[in-house]
């Protein structure tokens, strides 16, 4: 058990992200507290709500006291839709989902061949406009597999076919690519601290790139994959002739692959590539949090193999235990044994299914039944 504050008080940090589907990362924290508030009503809590990256980052910066800027920009579809970035400061954090993600397809539609990440170029140039001096840029849940050319021809790179026409939107359009142009891009870019954040280190192409292991996600066929994958080598061997080497070595480079080549596009502009979860711990202020807490809670909707490689928890957990505290997660369903969460600096973890075994109703009743798992955390840990 962890030892109480000097005069008394216990301290606890909720550190966790969104359960997906059910609840969303500030949800959470606010259910966790009100379930330890049930068993130790003088509980101080403190609700940083956390994101790796993906989709939910910006709601994760505004909850931690950045301001919510909204903009219309192009959905991946190329219709209108309003987005969101957070800015503080002179940082901004933007978030490509926000532009660009599943969510912004109508239900049960997939474009893997023309969804275009050109709204989140413009989300960038937005913050360039609110004058960020450091660009946080979230990156993950995305619609499209476009290598990040859309993005870049929203700030000013043109890509133009045998015609000397600009190519289709979209990673199929790639393949018709004759010439790359990235003289007109903001010159703003270059005098702005770009960080590409993002909780994989896939390179652009190849068996591990991002059309073989993501395309299928975003409703790829086996020979869309293929195409996609030719038409994002084609694209790089085009960029050589305009950029020179470096173009087929940001490719290589990890972090290419992400939120469908969107990693290689940034790294282009000049983005330092790092573990998504490790920036918005840096960005929200979680050391100081952490110095005032003595227990830490983090978690999000399924604990499983993937959380150990670069998920929000797994980040939490590592900076906590560096620092000496103790760490549990709740989770909706976990998938590791006691054993791997031990390696990962998680004492226990609480999933929703140890208190209602049926899935169903877990994810129709997660804000409830937290509060219960909550209750159980009080009483292991706190009282």
């Amino acid at each position: 058990m962890a030892d109480a504050a000097v005069d008394g008080t216990r301290r606890v940090l909720v550190a966790a992200d969104k359960f997906k589907g059910s609840l969303t990362a500030v949800q959470v924290a606010e259910r966790v507290t009100a379930g330890l508030r049930r068993v130790v009503p003088d509980v101080r809590v403190e609700a940083l709500p956390v994101a790796d990256g993906g989709d939910g980052t910006v709601a994760a910066a505004v909850a931690a006291g950045f301001e919510r800027r909204e903009i219309r920009v192009a959905g991946p579809l190329g219709a209108e839709v309003t987005a969101a970035f957070a800015l503080r400061d002179g940082t901004a954090v933007v978030e490509m989902a926000e532009a660009s993600g599943l969510q912004r397809l109508p239900a049960g539609v997939f474009a893997p061949l023309t969804a275009s990440t050109y709204g989140s170029g413009e989300l960038l140039r937005a913050a360039l406009d609110a004058g960020a001096r450091t660009i946080v840029f979230g990156v993950g849940g995305s619609a499209t597999t476009d290598g990040g050319a859309g993005m870049l021809s929203a700030l000013g790179a043109r890509f133009l076919d045998e015609e000397g026409e600009p190519v289709a939107p979209g990673g199929g359009g790639l393949a018709e690519v004759a010439s790359a142009d990235l003289s007109g891009l903001d010159p703003r870019l270059s005098s702005v601290e770009l960080v590409l954040a993002s909780d994989v280190d896939n390179p652009l192409t190849g068996p591990k790139g991002a059309p073989a292991v993501y395309g299928p996600q975003k409703g790829a066929s086996p020979d869309d994959v293929e195409t996609l994958d030719a038409a994002l080598a084609h694209f790089v061997t085009v960029l050589e002739g305009a950029v020179g080497a470096r173009a087929a070595e940001y490719a290589a480079a990890p972090g290419a692959g992400a939120a469908g080549g969107i990693g290689y596009g940034a790294l282009l502009l000049g983005a330092r590539f790092r573990p998504g979860i490790e920036v918005m711990l840096d960005v929200l202020g979680f050391a100081p949090a952490l110095e005032r807490a003595e227990l830490v809670i983090t978690g999000e909707g399924s604990l499983d193999e993937q959380t150990l490689h670069g998920k929000a928890p797994a980040g939490v957990a590592a900076a906590a235990r560096a620092a000496g505290r103790e760490v549990v997660a709740v989770c909706g369903r976990l998938a590791l044994a006691p054993e791997a969460l031990g390696r990962a600096g998680i004492r226990r973890a609480y999933p929703l299914t140890e208190v209602e075994p049926d899935v169903a109703t877990c994810i129709a009743e997660a804000g409830p039944i937290l509060e219960r798992v909550a209750e159980r955390i009080a009483r292991d840990f706190l009282s």
